[in-house]
């Protein structure tokens, strides 16, 4: 008799099934679509070689086109600013590479102050008294905002368990808003936009008495809506503005807690790292005193020690590794703390006047290649009244996918087809995107290249 058959009890599949109510693994299986189930072993090679997969590797890794090499107009929340070389040398550092949690305060001073110093930014930067350690990314920063907010807020409104969300956030990002609110029963309403891309102030008032509502500015289109900064006066203190940022945009705009925002979050990725493929990023997120208690993440504090001398450690900690698992904000984690140092030492290698130029150059580089793109027949802008920080829409004479991918096979990517972020509008409309990186002979490639298509699909 085996060891296994002298313990009855232990790894018996059908008393493990019996014991969740299951009589088959394929009733443990049940929720999961037949379509998306995997019956047959996966398609593997065989056993290689430490040559044979380097080999692999370089193939497959060729495929990939570095958003560096060649003109290029793709942003829509990613976007490729100049990194200065500064910022992974001192990252790779091992300090902060081997850094997790700081549970130890006496030993992880040099890693807490460099969190602090990224909050004291932060909150400097969009104009409020707190801000956390980081989020996961602008996604979860956005759902993780309006789930607080339902928390802080719910007892004194009247339209309870409700927030509205601007139509111009990018289902990608709304799909992450809708997963967060729908455990907590809150009920997500859409704020309407007129024809020229700002929000409708009338249609505003209607969210007057709710928990939230979620605006982002610049929106998706790249349109910096004026409005946004009387929305606060129209939603009234009981109801809490949060505001979606591109962080980069600060150094032209108005911090939102300038004018009323309770809530900022944002993408953090334009200061301290690339597109790097979609990630890793991190998230940005601050508040008002009012919500500090229902924060998610980690807020690190500045202290004394007993000798007086300065002394970082965490303040507040609301995720479930740290108090009771009932009593938690959130989940968040590990967030991305490494990536956010990143961006504090960017910050701090543009200072505020540095900050204000790489802005300009942003703006300035949107409305040079907008011009030069208008000025071909048969291209317009989608909000020829709106204004634009870094990205713009433009409406082709025919389809934004074929556009791009005729130019993509002349070694241009021209932008983002608007259906991409949101199907159901226009085919024909495409977003463009530019950064401090966008050279003039990058904007007379595009305009030479549009101007080439423009005149094939009109003949």
């Amino acid at each position: 008799m085996s060891m296994v058959d002298q313990l009855p009890n232990l790894g018996r599949e059908s008393e493990m099934l019996a014991a969740m109510g299951l009589t088959s693994m394929d009733d443990l299986f049940s929720d999961i679509p037949e379509a998306v189930r995997r019956n047959s072993p996966l398609d593997l090679p065989p056993p290689q070689t430490e040559e044979e997969i380097w080999r692999d590797a370089q193939r497959l890794l060729s495929a990939n086109v570095p958003v560096n090499s060649r003109p290029s107009f793709i942003g829509a929340g990613l976007y490729a600013n100049h990194v200065p070389s500064m910022v992974p040398m001192m990252a790779t550092r091992g300090e902060f590479l081997t850094s997790y949690t700081p549970y130890q305060p006496e030993v992880s001073q040099g890693m807490l102050q460099a969190m602090w110093e990224f909050q004291t930014m932060i909150s400097e930067l969009v104009g409020l008294p707190v801000a956390n350690v980081s989020m996961y990314d602008a996604s979860t920063a956005a759902a993780e905002a309006l789930t607080t907010a339902v928390r802080v807020l719910n007892r004194k409104v009247e339209q309870k368990d409700t927030v509205y969300v601007s139509e111009l956030v990018p289902e990608h990002r709304f799909s992450v808003i809708q997963n967060y609110t729908q455990g907590g029963g809150i009920e997500v309403k859409r704020l309407p936009h007129t024809e020229d891309g700002c929000l409708d102030m009338e249609a505003a008032k209607g969210a007057a008495g709710s928990c939230a509502v979620y605006v982002e500015q610049p929106n998706a289109f790249g349109i910096a809506d004026e409005g946004i900064a009387l929305l606060k006066e129209i939603l009234g203190d009981t109801t809490a503005l949060i505001i979606g940022v591109n962080v980069v945009s600060l150094g032209l705009m108005e911090a939102p807690g300038h004018y009323g925002a309770d809530i900022v979050v944002g993408e953090g990725q334009p200061f301290g790292i690339g597109p790097t493929g979609g990630g890793p990023v991190y998230g940005i997120f601050a508040c008002k005193q009012d919500f500090i208690r229902q924060m998610p993440g980690r807020i690190v504090g500045l202290s004394h020690d007993t000798d007086g001398q300065r002394a970082f450690t965490l303040t507040l900690s609301t995720r479930e590794q740290h108090i009771r698992r009932h009593r938690a904000t959130s989940n968040i984690c590990s967030n991305e703390t490494l990536i956010a140092l990143m961006g504090a030492m960017h910050m701090a290698l543009l200072g505020p006047s540095g900050l204000e130029i790489l802005s300009t150059r942003n703006a300035a580089a949107a409305m040079l290649t907008e011009k030069k793109l208008l000025e071909i027949n048969g291209v317009e802008s989608a909000h020829p009244r709106a204004s634009h920080f870094n990205e713009f829409v433009i409406r082709l004479p025919g389809p934004a996918e074929e556009l791009c991918q005729h130019l993509d096979r002349r070694g241009i990517t021209p932008g983002l087809p608007i259906e991409a972020l949101f199907p159901e509008m226009e085919s024909n409309l495409l977003l463009v995107s530019c950064t401090d990186q966008t050279s003039d002979g990058d904007v007379t490639a595009l305009v030479a290249g549009v101007s080439g298509w423009v005149e094939e699909v009109s003949a």
